[in-house]
């Protein structure tokens, strides 16, 4: 199996996801180790026989080309992409590149080297984002959704999107598509919410929070995420797409006191007052979206998946893998 992005937050999870569940596989991964890949994510992968990485970008069709020949994959978990909605709206250029044309590049070579095999499947992770934003009281984003994004690093997505099922329609390939909510968990860049917040807290540095923090964001733990891309490779019809969350919305400012509280109770010898007292409201960022939200009944249904982890789970273990990376960086 080939995954593209594999350094990257939710890629490295899916890496060791994929490894421990099918000791009979063995996995590719494929990463330009651009900023926000890293990796130490992993390390303790590199003398695993069944495990191998590739340097490469994903829109260097040559050297897709002569990978994919040599690999011969049965298939691709393809998460490789420029995510950062703040990055892309400085810079659109990147998303244009890794996110559209990486996605092509794929989709071509795939399409050439596996001719008429259905049986190899190309599964393409995207995100909510792609259908704007939702206003308080709207229902949650589904399969059916219509697309409106609003930002360059949405649109890209979007972009994305319309390419793989094209290539199903027109080509007969056998592609899946998974749109996720708000990851998070262990090995996330820093540059997000979660990890931002954890990380200042700890320095006892101000906690950023965008305008009043009261942004809604629906959040799914990544080994949860995972187990989904998971089902919706084994058991998913091709063609189709399958909307993946845990109805777990929280506005940003609750979920920044939420990992204060946890950070608390974790954390001997924090600010006086606790941690939330280091809460600072900053500029909001142009085109922040109100509300994210997901309705998975679909994969729930269909597929028999759900969440094995859950929120209150995962955060206390997102918290402490953040205090014990702290730790082992200080000695």
């Amino acid at each position: 199996m080939v995954v593209t992005g594999g350094c990257g937050f939710i890629g490295s999870n899916l890496v060791h996801f994929l490894l421990e569940r099918h000791p009979d596989w063995q996995v590719v991964n494929v990463d330009a180790l651009t900023y926000a890949a890293n990796p130490h994510n992993l390390q303790e992968l590199e003398n695993n026989p069944r495990y191998r990485f590739v340097h490469l970008d994903v829109s260097d069709r040559d050297g897709v080309r002569a990978m994919l020949e040599e690999v011969g994959p049965q298939g691709v978990f393809h998460l490789a992409a420029d995510t950062h909605v703040d990055n892309s709206i400085r810079d659109a250029e990147p998303f244009i590149r890794n996110n559209i044309i990486g996605t092509w590049v794929l989709l071509e070579e795939t399409k050439r080297l596996w001719g008429d095999d259905r049986s190899r499947r190309f599964l393409h992770v995207s995100t909510d984002e792609v259908y704007g934003t939702l206003g308080p009281n709207d229902p949650a984003f589904n399969e059916h959704t219509p697309y409106a994004p609003t930002n360059p690093y949405s649109a890209s997505k979007a972009a994305s999107d319309h390419l793989v099922r094209a290539w199903h329609h027109t080509h007969g390939m056998n592609v899946v598509t998974t749109h996720c909510s708000n990851n998070f968990g262990p090995r996330q860049h820093s540059e997000k919410l979660i990890p931002t917040v954890i990380r200042t807290a700890l320095a006892g540095r101000p906690i950023p929070v965008y305008g009043q923090g009261l942004n809604v964001r629906d959040w799914l733990y990544v080994g949860d995420h995972c187990s989904a891309i998971n089902a919706v490779f084994e058991r998913g019809t091709a063609g189709e797409t399958y909307a993946i969350g845990t109805r777990n919305e929280w506005r940003n400012i609750d979920l920044v006191r939420a990992i204060c509280a946890v950070l608390d109770e974790e954390v001997e010898g924090g600010p006086k007052g606790g941690h939330a007292s280091l809460i600072t409201y900053v500029t909001d960022r142009p085109g922040h979206d109100l509300r994210y939200s997901i309705d998975p009944t679909r994969i729930e249904t269909e597929l028999g998946w759900h969440a094995e982890a859950g929120f209150d789970e995962g955060l206390r273990r997102t918290v402490q893998w953040y205090v014990q990376e702290g730790q082992r960086a200080a000695v």
